[in-house]
């Protein structure tokens, strides 16, 4: 059974770097959002406040490759009750488990340091301030979710922790 990996947290914790070490790893689909996002503000078409639409795009192409059997990680900040019920939909619809995991920069400082030093690898996204970063609304989570530190472990020890939940989670469904 193909698993979701649903990543949340606020821009600048190690998302994508978590996200990109676990594909490396794990063959695991990376799906990210700010990719999409992108790339429909800078269409022909002039798609502005893209949120809503990357979301959903990207759970459109992690549905199709769920039902292939590929395993799954929607790099999101997914701060609200909303997004997240839109990655257990989308585990649901394709019948896949979904493994929720919430990466968080537990040192303010570092943080900090990391979203004002962060330069953009994507062409016409432009990285938020850190007074955008601090005032983001993120709703506290109402359900289980994996929390893995980026001030406290390394990049290849989040990316570790995940995939040994992703076994767990495989070896109970046999």
């Amino acid at each position: 059974m193909a698993i979701l990996v649903s990543l949340s947290g606020l821009p600048g914790v190690g998302k994508t770097t978590v996200s990109q070490s676990l594909s490396a790893r794990s063959k695991v689909m990376h799906l990210r959002v700010d990719s999409v996002e992108a790339a429909l503000e800078r269409s022909v078409l002039n798609i502005r406040s893209a949120e809503d639409a990357g979301y959903l795009a990207i759970a459109s192409v992690a549905k199709d490759n769920l039902l292939l059997g590929f395993d799954v990680i929607a790099d999101t900040v997914n701060p609200i009750e909303i997004t997240r019920k839109l990655w257990a939909v989308t585990a649901a619809t394709a019948s896949a488990q979904l493994l929720n995991v919430e990466v968080v920069c537990s040192d303010t400082d570092v943080h900090r340091q990391r979203v004002e030093t962060r330069k953009s690898d994507i062409e016409g996204l432009a990285v938020p301030s850190w007074k955008a970063v601090s005032q983001r609304e993120f709703e506290q989570w109402r359900t289980d979710r994996l929390v893995v530190d980026t001030s406290v472990s390394s990049i290849e020890d989040c990316a570790a922790t995940i995939a040994c939940e992703m076994e767990k989670m495989r070896s109970t469904v046999r």
